[in-house]
């Protein structure tokens, strides 16, 4: 047996230093192998060279292990970074679109408010805020269907400003505004609340009583022309008379047919002295 060859090699060993349980370290098992291998005591030792190729390869090993978790923390930084960007860029781009939503919102509510503007302002006279003869067409369509439908003619009324081209060629055309507007005023004060009144042109209006005989809209008409007289303008010394035809529908005719008739009784009433009603 060669148990007597090793006790020898035993003997040219230094003792390991026990390390307490839970006291030792792998840096601190690293630097005591390190230590043995560079003690000159044990050169001639068979075990050191294979103790070194061990460390070496630890170390190595070490090396290659600290670059893997120096890549994987690299990743998971990247990772928290990319994420962290995704949602910023999710933020930025719903902060994005609740704004565009918001600009969109206002560009309607903004785009309908001028709609409804310009629809205002193509049906009313934007000297006396009346409805314009577009906006008298349309009420007449409606009114004659309906007449049609409840069997219950309106009346319709021409009104003329009698000599209003005197009162532009003597006081301008910013006086003539003025009378134009106040009569305007005193039509829309002397009819009900559901007659319609509007600017015919130039110095004509239109007035359109639903479901009115003639005999009743003659007082109308009566009212309105008073009215009119009862203005006074400071840079006139006489009053502002009108003149008014009127033509009530008849069941299935076109409006244009009582437009006609009521035009033609205004006619009259100018050519029979001004001041009048004509039917």
């Amino acid at each position: 047996m060669s148990f007597g060859k090793i006790a020898p090699f035993r003997s040219r060993l230094l003792p390991m230093p026990e390390c307490p349980r839970h006291a030792c370290n792998e840096d601190e098992l690293v630097t005591q192998v390190q230590a043995l291998l560079a003690d000159p005591v044990h050169q001639a030792n068979p075990l050191r060279e294979p103790l070194a190729h061990l460390l070496a390869c630890n170390q190595v090993h070490q090396a290659q292990l600290h670059r893997l978790i120096r890549i994987s923390d690299g990743y998971q930084y990247i990772s928290r970074r990319q994420q962290e960007n995704l949602e910023q860029q999710y933020e930025r781009q719903l902060h994005r679109l609740e704004k565009i939503a918001r600009i969109s919102d206002r560009y309607q509510n903004s785009l309908r408010e001028l709609s409804e503007t310009l629809k205002q302002a193509s049906l009313h006279d934007p000297l006396t805020s009346l409805g314009n003869r577009r906006f008298l067409m349309e009420r007449l369509t409606q009114e004659t269907e309906r007449a049609n439908r409840k069997a219950s003619p309106y009346t319709l009324a021409i009104l003329d400003v009698d000599r209003f081209k005197t009162v532009n060629d003597r006081f301008g055309h910013e006086a003539g505004d003025t009378v134009l507007c106040s009569i305007a005023n005193a039509i829309a004060d002397a009819l009900r609340e559901y007659d319609v009144c509007g600017r015919w042109g130039g110095e004509e209006f239109l007035i359109l009583m639903p479901e009115t005989p003639l005999d009743f809209a003659l007082q109308i008409a009566q009212r309105v022309t008073q009215s009119i007289k009862a203005i006074r303008f400071e840079f006139l010394d006489t009053r502002i008379s009108a003149s008014v035809g009127l033509s009530t529908y008849c069941l299935g005719e076109r409006f244009s047919d009582t437009l006609n008739r009521a035009d033609a009784a205004l006619l009259r009433a100018k050519v029979d002295g001004r001041d009048r009603i004509e039917a």
